[in-house]
């Protein structure tokens, strides 16, 4: 609240919503992206968890969003319905009970995710090489940086075991150039 001493100016009124005492059963047939989101963090029973996630998705591959949107709200929901190895296989079982056109939609979102953490994977991995890179051989030229950050996963892997027999950058520059 804001006030002066006999005046009220501004008056803050709200209400409080704690999702975990929400069920998120009532939300499931709501087109409303924000219920998509949301539903993820209302009251869920441990054994619901791959259910919850998979009506999740499949109420936001309904919603028909751009690609940015689903994108956010997938992530919400990826972050907080993180789900074991075993909950990711009733997972997969729940997402293959759904109807042929939601399933495609689904997937190309589940899709996605995987996509987007092997590309962060292979970023952090071939940041690190680059670090490993600098540290034994004393600097690194931007140019054999720049080509080291465009390696594949399985060159970046084998590149982080050759380093350690490296002295110079030539000896970087013949594996490189080896690989080509």
């Amino acid at each position: 609240m804001v006030s002066f001493r006999d005046l009220d100016v501004l008056r803050f009124r709200f209400r409080t919503v704690q999702l975990n005492r929400m069920r998120w059963r009532d939300y499931i047939e709501r087109e409303n992206p924000v219920a998509a989101a949301l539903m993820a963090k209302m009251q869920i029973e441990p054994s619901e968890r791959p259910k919850v996630k998979t009506e999740c998705l499949r109420l936001l591959a309904t919603l028909k969003l751009d690609r940015a949107r689903t994108k956010l709200i997938s992530g919400f929901i990826d972050t907080y319905l993180n789900l074991s190895v075993e909950e990711e296989k009733l997972f997969e079982r729940e997402i293959g009970r759904l109807a042929p056109q939601e399933k495609e939609t689904v997937m190309e979102i589940v899709t996605s995710w995987m996509e987007k953490g092997l590309e962060e994977g292979r970023r952090s991995e071939s940041a690190l090489i680059v670090r490993q890179l600098r540290k034994r051989l004393g600097g690194l030229r931007e140019d054999l940086e720049a080509e080291v950050s465009q390696l594949s996963f399985t060159d970046l892997e084998n590149l982080g075991e050759a380093l350690l027999d490296f002295t110079s950058e030539a000896d970087l520059e013949t594996w490189l150039q080896a690989k080509k």
